[in-house]
């Protein structure tokens, strides 16, 4: 029996369950879900407050190597860029939508909410382009699981809240979305949107099975990402979305990637992209990100630190 750890909120369990399921018709045999609370689970305060990068996935790990647990699934966008020499993302399966949505009051979109409307999110990233927009709304910190959310919106505490449209996917509520956001407007998190599924770096029989749910285009478009990431020196809460996608080019296929470093206030911001091949995907995040810091990016994610 494969065991796979997962974070207990509802969320955590869908995607997991998902991933249960495709491995146990691969290998014919049967999957248990258990249960691991993680330090961003237990706290309420904002992730930069909590430590950001790793809260919610370091018990996942230390699971693992225990041998609690034979495969933790993730979201990707809370791993870590720095390796781990113990473990291995055997598996990145194909990603969902990786785009942000508005869930708000009224089937608004964000251009029809009046001036001064309450907008909530607890992405320093959000913060910083829902700012840039200058559309007059006042952004409020936000935490909590996909219910808490969407019910400050319904029982009119905020007029609209920003969330990924991965997750309502996976809750099969998107009929709760009242608008799609453009990556012209807002640039997902790094990784948003994509699982990894992570074993134990010498248990050779895990390794063989995720390695047949990986999917090459979406470990590229996310490694190009996570580059970018890691070379900023940028973890999860920082004001930073990037998004790589894969295109049929004139000599193949070719990698685009977009990223964007915000201040919290909207202004400045330091928006640019680079092309290349998928294969060189570490190193066009790597180039960006460089090109990005020469403008003054860090000086910008300081500001959230």
């Amino acid at each position: 029996m494969l065991r796979i750890g997962t974070r207990a909120s509802a969320l955590a369990v869908a995607q997991s369950t998902q991933i249960a399921d495709r491995l146990a018709t691969l290998t014919g045999g049967a999957t248990q879900l258990v249960h691991i609370s993680t330090e961003g689970d237990r706290s309420a305060a904002p992730l930069t407050q909590v430590g950001g990068t790793g809260v919610f996935v370091s018990a996942l790990r230390e699971a693992l190597v225990a041998g609690q647990i034979d495969i933790a699934v993730h979201s990707l966008k809370d791993l870590p860029t720095a390796p781990d020499s113990r473990l291995n993302v055997a598996a990145i399966p194909l990603r969902e939508d990786a785009r942000d949505v508005v869930v708000a009051r009224d089937r608004l979109t964000l251009g029809e909410l009046p001036a001064g409307a309450a907008v909530g999110t607890g992405s320093p990233r959000r913060a910083a382009q829902l700012n840039a927009l200058g559309l007059g709304i006042e952004v409020v910190g936000l935490r909590g699981n996909v219910d808490t959310r969407i019910r400050k919106v319904a029982n009119g505490e905020l007029d609209a809240i920003v969330l990924a449209r991965a997750g309502l996917a996976r809750l099969g509520r998107l009929d709760e979305v009242t608008e799609t956001l453009d990556p012209i407007q807002m640039l997902p998190a790094p990784g948003q949107g994509a699982l990894a599924c992570e074993c134990r770096a010498d248990d050779a029989t895990a390794i063989a099975i995720l390695t047949q749910i990986d999917d090459a285009d979406t470990r590229a478009a996310v490694t190009a990402e996570r580059s970018l990431l890691a070379t900023l020196e940028a973890g999860c809460s920082a004001p930073v979305g990037a998004l790589a996608e894969i295109a049929e080019g004139d000599n193949g296929d070719e990698l685009w990637l977009r990223a964007i470093v915000g201040d919290p206030s909207g202004v400045p911001t330091i928006r640019m992209s680079m092309t290349g091949s998928p294969d060189d995907a570490v190193r066009i995040g790597a180039d960006l990100a460089a090109e990005m810091l020469a403008e003054g990016a860090a000086e910008l994610m300081a500001v959230t630190s």
